[in-house]
C-alpha cells in the first residue's frame, strides 16, 4: 500500500482564491489516491467553495483570518506574523505534519517565510527557484528563475546538482543532462564565474547526471539537455522572454485564423492539430515552480492560474514527495563534497 502523502495548502494566495484552490484540490483528488490535503485559510470561505463530490475524508481545514496580500513586500508579509495562512502552511511542514507545502500567493513572501522557518540543506548556501519547461523531446527543469541575482561558481554547481535531483524525482526513467545557460557554446565564452563553473562541472564524477557544457538561449527547447542552469537574473529574463514569445505566437495564430473567411475555414479544417498546438503551449500544464535547497520542499503555483493549473501544481507536489527529492539532493551534494 502506498504511503499517505500530506500536502499543506495555503488556500488564500493568488487570484480567485480560495475558490480555485479548492476546485484544484477536487480536480487533483479525482486522479490521485492516498493524498491528504491540510488546508489553511478562512474556514467559511473554504467551506462555501467545497464541491459536493470532494471526499470529506481527504482534507482538513485549519482556520485563520490572516493572509499575505499580493501587494505585500517580502519583509512586510513576514511582519504580518505567524497566523497568516502562508506561514501556518509552511510551519506545518516544519513540524513534520505535512510532507510538502504549496501556495499560489506572493512569491517573494513565500521565499522569505520559507527561509525563516525551514533550514537549508547542509553545505548549500542559497535556495533556487526552479520550473518546468516543455521541449521538443519532453520536459526540462530550469533554474534559478529569480531567487538569486548574484551567484558564484559554488552556487551554480549546487543548482546543477539540485536541478538534476529534481529532474530525476519527477522523471525517474530519464537521465538528467545538465547545461549552463550562456552567450555561446564555446568554452571561452561568458564571464569568469560561468567559465569557472564549466571547468569544475567538467571534472565532477557524478553518476546521477551528465554535464553537457554550455547552451545558448535559442536552443533551450530543442531537448538535447533537460536541466538548464543560470543565475537568477539570467534565468528570470529567459523565463519572461519565453512566456512573452509563447503568448505572441498564440495571439498571432488566433488572429490569423479568425480575421478572414479563409482563415476560419482553414482553422475548421485543422481544428484537431490546432487543439494539440494550443495544449502544447498551455502554461497551466507546466504550472508549479519549486524552491529547492531548503530541508523541506516548497512549491509555488502561479498566482494567475486557474483551478486546472493549480491541480497540475499539486501533481508536481505528489511527484516530488514520491520521488524523494530532498533525500536525492542530500545524497548527491554529499557525493560531490566527497
Amino acid at each position: 500500500m502506498e504511503k499517505l502523502i500530506t500536502i499543506a495548502v495555503d488556500a488564500m494566495g493568488g487570484d480567485g482564491s480560495p475558490q480555485k484552490i479548492i476546485r484544484g484540490i477536487s480536480e487533483h483528488q479525482k486522479l490521485s489516491k492516498n493524498i491528504f490535503y491540510r488546508i489553511f485559510g478562512n474556514e467559511n470561505e473554504i467551506l462555501n467553495s467545497i464541491p459536493s463530490d470532494l471526499n470529506p475524508n481527504c482534507f482538513e481545514i485549519n482556520h485563520t483570518d490572516e493572509k499575505v496580500e499580493g501587494s505585500d513586500s517580502p519583509l512586510g508579509a513576514a511582519k504580518r506574523g505567524k497566523e497568516t495562512s502562508m506561514w501556518l502552511a509552511i510551519n506545518s511542514v516544519k513540524e513534520k505534519k505535512s510532507d510538502i507545502v504549496i501556495s499560489a500567493g506572493n512569491t517573494g513572501a513565500l521565499l522569505v517565510i520559507a527561509k525563516l522557518n525551514l533550514k537549508m540543506i547542509e553545505t548549500i548556501d542559497k535556495p533556487a527557484l526552479s520550473g518546468l519547461w516543455p521541449s521538443k523531446k519532453g520536459m526540462s527543469v530550469v533554474l534559478d528563475l529569480g531567487a538569486n541575482i548574484d551567484c558564484n561558481e559554488k552556487n551554480l554547481i549546487d543548482f546543477s546538482i539540485m536541478g538534476a535531483s529534481l529532474f530525476k524525482s519527477l522523471f525517474p526513467n530519464e537521465k538528467p543532462k545538465v547545461a549552463l545557460l550562456n552567450i555561446g557554446s564555446e568554452e571561452l565564452k561568458g564571464n569568469e564565474i560561468i567559465k569557472e563553473t564549466y571547468q569544475k562541472l567538467n571534472i565532477i564524477n557524478n553518476e546521477d547526471f551528465e554535464f553537457k557544457g554550455f547552451i545558448e538561449g535559442n536552443n533551450l527547447m530543442n531537448g538535447e539537455v533537460n536541466v538548464i542552469v543560470a543565475d537568477g537574473f539570467t534565468g528570470n529574463v529567459a523565463l519572461k522572454t519565453a512566456e512573452g514569445t509563447a503568448n505572441f505566437i498564440s495571439e498571432e495564430l488566433k488572429y490569423t485564423m479568425t480575421n478572414s473567411l479563409l482563415g476560419k475555414i482553414s482553422s475548421l479544417l485543422n481544428i484537431k492539430n490546432l487543439k494539440k498546438f494550443k495544449k502544447r503551449l498551455d502554461p497551466r500544464l507546466y504550472n508549479g515552480a519549486i524552491f529547492i535547497g531548503l530541508d523541506s520542499p516548497v512549491v509555488k503555483s502561479h498566482g494567475g492560474t486557474d483551478f486546472i493549473g493549480f491541480s497540475h501544481s499539486l501533481g508536481v507536489c505528489e511527484k516530488i514527495v514520491k520521488g524523494n527529492l530532498i533525500e536525492k539532493i542530500k545524497k548527491n551534494i554529499s557525493s560531490n563534497e566527497n
